[in-house]
């Protein structure tokens, strides 16, 4: 069942969408070389905390999943795309980090996802990311009244396929709002004018998981969440959780 929410219900999803931001601005504030993976975990659990705010990801299991998520944030390097979990893996001069978060704020969920490189940028990397950064722009901007779910995944296919990029294969966006997974599906490749009608009060998470080398195949990490290339090639994430209105979509986990 798709829920539309009310100005009102948008408002306080937008506060919940300023904690996840700032959670995850400090926490890529503090990734720098040498910094553990478990280190910005805890660096975004405080921010949370301090809002007054739960994580959503913490101790999240989906059907799918062998175990409880244990982290507060999804720590994704290089060829892990999305799903990792925050270790004692310290950050290398080059490495491509993703960081995907959420919270709750009085009932209300947020998620979103920055991609970033510790030190010395490859210049495939740096393009990569603004790639991902750019899918998610142009899906935001097809996130409009009286478009079709379709124009979402139409805009976001036909950037990343001309640009020579992959997707993530069987993964999208979502609804959210009072949990963090509710209907619809969300996709990152699909045909224009297809789908649901788009109207004012969906709230969506969009977010391209792009593939450098033009694959989209993945495989699982022995422990069950983190998901990998399967060729070994880097990858990116980038995501926000965007409320559909009269005015225009409005990105409501939007980073200052």
């Amino acid at each position: 069942m798709v829920e539309l929410k009310t100005e009102s219900e948008i408002q306080g999803m937008r506060a919940a969408g300023r904690v996840v931001a700032d959670a995850l601005t400090a926490a890529r504030d503090h990734a720098r070389v040498g910094v553990s993976l478990r280190e910005l975990d805890a660096v975004a659990a405080r921010t949370i905390a301090d809002a007054g705010a739960e994580p959503l990801f913490l101790n999240y299991r989906p059907n799918w999943a062998p175990t409880p998520f244990p982290g507060v944030i999804c720590t994704s390097v290089n060829d892990a795309v999305v799903h990792g979990i925050p270790s004692d893996y310290r950050l290398r001069d080059g490495d491509l980090v993703s960081i995907d978060g959420g919270a709750k704020l009085k009932g209300w969920c947020g998620d979103s996802a920055v991609s970033f490189v510790v030190g010395a940028a490859d210049p495939a990397d740096e393009a990569l990311v603004a790639a991902a950064d750019e899918a998610l722009r142009l899906g935001i901007e097809a996130a409009r009244v009286g478009n079709r779910l379709g124009d979402i995944g139409a805009a976001i296919g036909r950037y990343v396929r001309r640009s020579g990029f992959g997707l993530l294969a069987d993964h999208g966006g979502h609804g959210i709002g009072r949990v963090m997974h509710e209907s619809p599906d969300v996709p990152n490749e699909a045909r224009a004018g297809k789908g649901m009608r788009l109207r004012p009060g969906l709230v969506l998470a969009i977010e391209p998981m792009l593939i450098a080398d033009g694959t989209d195949d993945y495989r699982h990490d022995a422990d069950g969440w983190t998901l990998r290339t399967v060729s070994g090639a880097r990858a990116a994430h980038s995501e926000h959780t965007v409320a559909i209105t009269d005015n225009g979509p409005v990105v409501l986990t939007a980073r200052h």
